[in-house]
């Protein structure tokens, strides 16, 4: 027999079917019973009138607690009131497993312990619409690069050096090999990828030892990020502003019931198109110093510096060239000004900082090696890296996007730690 879902239920209108899920809320009004049934694709309201079920059905959905799984049977109904815009007249109820004192309730709960509950706290309304919105980012970004001729790529998680410096790796004992480390990048093998195929992508998990307790940070995250050969500066900025137009619009329109669980302003989100600003690192710090912003310039943007830069702005804002100093090894610096870095971050309005960090990279032999030996990196772990500045280098460029800070920017969130199933912080690694 068919398995029927609550997404299917416009296919449905009018016949008795059989729905299988857990109750995620009930009430009772005298000789009725609503029962609200969720199945993971969506919600029911399940209505059981006593003379219509035995007592002992009737009896059951009075019972019953909270996330107890169970199995329903009756006629749907369109009904425009109730969640989901359907209703079943139920006729049966029967229980798979009987649950009671079900930890997370309706009522306020404070942050440690919905924490604690995570793996049960995934069952709620917001963070089922959450995870749908980030599963439908994921499938954006990919259908993106997909469809513009782009080879997935997957890089190593354990790597031998750092992409952008030791003090923020995750070390590990590799057999006889010494130390590795888990990757905080897969960008440098994206390079190699790129001089393989051209235009690929890298997509996976990335790991920051940061001790950083901040909103934006979590030790774990997912990073997409796009390497393609024959690509200056500017080809990098086309293509992260046509790419973040993609997702944010295919969200908006495919997304929209779980951004209004949310409660999410579309209207910011809908000026999410290009072009999109762009701005020098000296035009930024100008915004700072009329903002009356103390900030020294050769500093990197911090976290406050973005959100004033970006509040200027009705959509996300490209700031370039920022100094060479304050970036990293493989960055291109400017010909003209090498003092400055061909390097692009993108800031998120709303106070959600930076999504996407990106260069030009250095492709002269000499310039890298000269890179690697100012930053104290160990030039024998980078010997395959600059092989591809010795065998056919060409310009290329690239940038990263972090899934987790674009979800919470798109889904409009207070903190990083909803963004991802299991959030991994400077004080939790658990559940």
């Amino acid at each position: 027999m068919q398995k029927i879902f609550i997404s299917d239920l416009s296919q449905h209108v009018g016949q008795e079917i059989t729905l299988k899920g857990w109750l995620y809320n009930k009430r009772s009004s005298g000789k009725i019973k609503f029962l609200i049934l969720r199945d993971g694709t969506g919600y029911l309201q399940c209505v059981y009138f006593k003379g219509n079920v035995s007592d002992e059905i009737f009896n059951t959905a009075d019972r019953i607690g909270q996330e107890s799984s169970i199995e329903v049977t009756g006629k749907i109904k369109e009904e425009p009131r109730a969640i989901g815009g359907y209703e079943m007249d139920a006729i049966d109820l029967k229980v798979i497993n009987e649950t009671h004192e079900y930890p997370i309730t309706p009522k306020e709960h404070g942050v440690e312990f919905l924490m604690d509950k995570r793996h049960l706290w995934l069952r709620s309304n917001r963070q089922v619409a959450i995870m749908r919105i980030r599963h439908r980012i994921v499938k954006a970004i990919r259908d993106f690069f997909d469809n513009k001729g782009f080879t997935l790529m997957d890089p190593p998680i354990i790597t031998p050096a750092a992409c952008e410096g030791t003090s923020t790796l995750f070390e590990t004992e590799y057999f006889d090999l010494g130390k590795a480390y888990l990757t905080q990048s897969g960008q440098l093998y994206a390079e190699a990828g790129a001089m393989a195929l051209g235009k690929v992508y890298t997509f996976g998990p990335t790991f920051r030892a940061e001790k950083s307790k901040t909103r934006r940070h979590l030790t774990e995250f997912w990073m997409v990020e796009p390497e393609v050969a024959f690509a200056d500066l500017n080809d990098n900025m086309d293509l992260a502003e046509e790419f973040l137009e993609y997702v944010v619009q295919t969200v908006i329109k495919e997304r929209e019931s779980e951004l209004k669980v949310l409660e999410r302003d579309l209207s910011k989100l809908n000026n999410v198109k290009r072009p999109l600003p762009r701005i020098s690192y000296d035009e930024a710090v100008e915004i700072l110093k009329k903002n009356n912003i103390e900030f020294e310039y050769g500093n990197d943007l911090g976290g406050g510096d973005e959100t004033i830069i970006s509040e200027q702005f009705d959509r996300p804002v490209m700031v370039h060239h920022y100094p060479a100093a304050v970036k990293a090894f493989y960055m291109k610096r400017d010909p003209l000004k090498p003092e400055f870095a061909l390097a692009v971050d993108i800031l998120a309005p709303e106070g959600y900082g930076e999504i996407i960090g990106g260069s030009q990279r250095e492709d002269s032999f000499d310039l890298l090696l000269q890179r690697i030996q100012e930053h104290n990196l160990p030039r024998e772990a980078f010997e395959w890296y600059l092989d591809l500045r010795k065998f056919g280098s060409v310009p290329h460029s690239g940038f990263g996007l972090g899934l987790e800070r674009t979800v919470a920017w798109i889904c409009g969130l207070d903190h990083i730690r909803e963004t991802i199933p299991f959030p991994r912080m400077i004080y939790r690694n658990t559940p």
